[in-house]
């Protein structure tokens, strides 16, 4: 390696410039703690990656009460509810009459520039495009070496965050860590669509050819995902054949279907999940998909995140501005609580809407008894309005 070129002093590394490890610098920034926040993509990479978003109440709290933005509230759309699709029949689920509470289409890129915008607004060091990333010390004396144009450089810090995404170099870092995993036998085929909005509100559907989620993006352009093999490859799908899967999930003796344009993007999601514990190490914390991942069933994924970030920003605070070192040993615990109620609602949300290679029939009617049982419960439409617009965070 060559000769180091410059060294940083900060209180806080942040490895990860996405919306977790931009949250946490603004939340910490607030607070008056120093951050440094470094991403091996460049801010056009990460703009425009596009990525599906509903947020829950509390994520919208914390972008407009934290002072990053409230575009969110002008530009996002509310959702009170969603449609449960089943037997060629709709089941609106009233999340504001259940539980009182909403949740926001927002694109996961639009909370990137609010979020990026409002660290520039406040002088945040932010940088971008760097390479050959390491963590040196966690667990006494952090240090973060990378490289730019300019060479190579070194940043220390009291504590390193790791919010660098699934494919963390972080997470290997952590000692005597467990992992666990769940592998699922389906995928998603998204595609986004050049179309007006086939329903004001998303719709999750159940069919005998499989699964569907209708999701909206702009007026004129809508997102939308059927179940599918992991192995298909979606450049081998016409727009007719792909049509042509979406239309017989959401067929129904309702007549509904969907308006149907040109198919302008598409790809396949493959379906995991994923917690790694403990989420801190000597000085090195982890948080977001560095830490755990979901299916995308339940919607958790950027909240789960943003959660952590808010449960980090609060130990850190104290560690830092108050000497309590205490306080990060309280991190894993309180973050693992919502993580694995998240992990246990997205993988009911998903076990009763898809089908798998080797159900049996016995399987497929319990899967419809469980849906008809959920329809019509209070109780149990309570349950899926309360997890999905998020539980309550103090």
């Amino acid at each position: 390696m060559p000769p180091i070129a410059s060294t940083t002093r900060t209180q806080v590394a942040i490895v990860g410039g996405g919306p977790a490890g931009l949250m946490l610098a603004h939340l910490l920034g607030v607070a008056g703690i120093d951050t440094v926040v470094l991403d091996r993509r460049t801010h056009d990479e990460i703009a425009h990656t596009h990525r599906a978003g509903i947020l829950e109440r509390d994520s919208v709290r914390l972008l407009v009460d934290s002072g990053v933005s409230d575009r969110v509230l002008t530009d996002g759309d509310e959702h009170q509810g969603i449609d449960l699709r089943f037997g060629g029949v709709s089941h609106r689920i009233d999340f504001q009459k259940l539980v009182g509470a909403s949740c926001w289409l927002y694109p996961q890129t639009d909370v990137f520039l609010d979020l990026h915008a409002a660290r520039v607004r406040d002088h945040g060091d932010l940088r971008y495009g760097v390479t050959d990333t390491e963590v040196l010390d966690h667990a006494t004396a952090p240090r973060v070496r990378y490289s730019d144009g300019t060479g190579r450089h070194e940043i220390t810090a009291d504590l390193v965050v790791g919010a660098d995404g699934s494919h963390s170099i972080c997470r290997a870092l952590v000692g005597d860590r467990r992992q666990f995993f769940r592998e699922y036998t389906f995928a998603w085929f998204g595609v986004l669509v050049e179309a007006p909005r086939s329903a004001p509100e998303l719709i999750y559907a159940r069919s005998d050819a499989g699964f569907a989620l209708i999701s909206q993006r702009t007026e004129t352009v809508q997102r939308m995902y059927f179940q599918c093999d992991p192995n298909e490859d979606p450049e081998t799908w016409s727009d007719d054949r792909i049509w042509d899967q979406l239309q017989r999930r959401l067929a129904g003796a309702d007549g509904f279907s969907l308006i149907e344009g040109p198919v302008i993007s598409r790809s396949v999601l493959p379906f995991r999940s994923f917690v790694q514990a403990p989420m801190r190490d000597g000085r090195l914390l982890l948080a977001g998909d560095a830490a755990h991942t979901v299916p995308p069933t339940g919607a958790k994924g950027l909240n789960l995140a943003l959660a952590d970030v808010r449960v980090l920003a609060d130990v850190i605070e104290r560690a830092v501005n108050k000497n309590d070192d205490d306080a990060l040993g309280e991190y894993t615990d309180r973050a693992l609580d919502r993580v694995w109620r998240a992990q246990h609602f997205s993988y009911w949300m998903t076990t009763m809407l898809h089908q798998t290679p080797d159900a049996s029939d016995f399987d497929e009617q319990r899967q419809l008894g469980e849906l008809t049982t959920l329809v019509s419960s209070e109780a149990g439409q309570t349950y899926l309005a309360q997890g999905y617009t998020g539980w309550p965070q103090p």
